[in-house]
């Protein structure tokens, strides 16, 4: 049980503090001190914030390893090195710090590889995990991975696929936002929702949260036809999901809890109208919703105002229930 709490503080720590530097750089980029635009803002309050909440809410769902525990340990240290990475111009520098926050995504795929590699293991209290949400949360790490790989491929300056910036960085956003987060709000809904008997379909509507975003970054090298479509399928399955979040905070016994999944759900409502605008305005080779304008809109509306309270929600219901 100290080890538990232990781990419980160190999470809370890393995301207070990350927040904090987060907005520290945010106010430097402001006034002109810093040289990082809304887009890098909108990646950087990812491994400053919402990655550690994620790795928290990944070994209270059971998902632990000794990798895992590796890269919570040292994620502080690679998200402020990500911070240094993005303040460099590109090149081989800013890519080799950027790697720091590389390795941290890497462990965290392989360690949950790893785990996957024994789906019939039992957990200390003798249960044996469900196998879908820890399938769930190892789809979530290999998003971090391709995220992490996509920031390095941006801070070196390469044009994969022939992919210009800033759809590189957007890339790892995204991977990072609509990707790992989401699906770790998924794996708990699951967890949350499998000892309460609900529909099977539910499965079919995570499975559909969590493949979405691979389906909406291939429609970028693939076809425009895909990107839009995959775009308007995964806003609608992330509402559905915030609809679901709605109808469990009445069965929350925290009343913060209760409160954070109104909020992200809200949240939720609000970034889908923005994001299927965008995506069909893409579609149509209208400019009416450039890419600033959609990082400074709906990338703040998923990040803090979806991803930061559904994960900060679930780690409180979790303490509080186990209390």
């Amino acid at each position: 049980m100290k080890a538990t709490a232990a781990e419980e503080s160190w999470a809370q720590m890393c995301a207070g503090l990350g927040a904090i530097l987060w907005a520290s750089v945010a106010v430097l980029a402001r006034i002109g001190v810093a040289p990082i635009g809304a887009i890098e803002l909108m990646f950087l309050f990812a491994p400053l914030a919402i990655v550690p909440l994620g790795m928290e809410l990944a070994r209270v769902i059971g998902s632990d390893s000794l990798l895992g525990r590796f890269a919570r340990r040292v994620q502080p240290v690679a998200a402020a090195l990500a911070i240094v990475a993005l303040w460099l111009p590109p090149g081989r520098r800013a890519a080799y710090l950027a790697c720091a926050w590389m390795i941290v995504c890497l462990s965290m795929t392989v360690g949950q590889l790893v785990d996957l590699s024994s789906l019939a293991r039992p957990q200390s209290n003798g249960r044996i995990r469900p196998a879908g949400q820890r399938v769930i949360v190892a789809i979530a790490q290999l998003d971090l991975a391709v995220g992490g790989a996509w920031f390095v491929a941006s801070r070196l300056g390469l044009r994969p696929m022939g992919i210009q910036e800033p759809i590189g960085l957007l890339t790892a956003v995204h991977f990072h936002y609509a990707g790992f987060a989401t699906a770790m709000i998924a794996a708990a809904l699951l967890r949350f929702a499998e000892p309460q008997g609900e529909k099977r379909w539910l499965y079919w509507l995570v499975a559909v949260v969590v493949g979405m975003p691979f389906a909406v970054a291939a429609g970028f090298v693939i076809s425009p036809w895909l990107k839009m479509g995959a775009a308007v399928v995964f806003s609608a399955a992330v509402a559905a999901l915030a609809v679901i979040l709605r109808s469990c905070a009445k069965r929350l016994e925290s009343h913060t809890a209760r409160v954070l999944f109104h909020v992200a759900s809200a949240s939720v409502f609000a970034g889908m109208v923005l994001s299927s605008a965008y995506a069909i305005a893409d579609f149509r080779g209208s400019d009416v919703l450039p890419i600033p304008q959609m990082a400074r809109t709906h990338g703040i509306l998923n990040a803090v105002g979806f991803c930061l309270p559904a994960l900060l929600g679930w780690l409180v219901e979790n303490s509080s229930s186990t209390s």
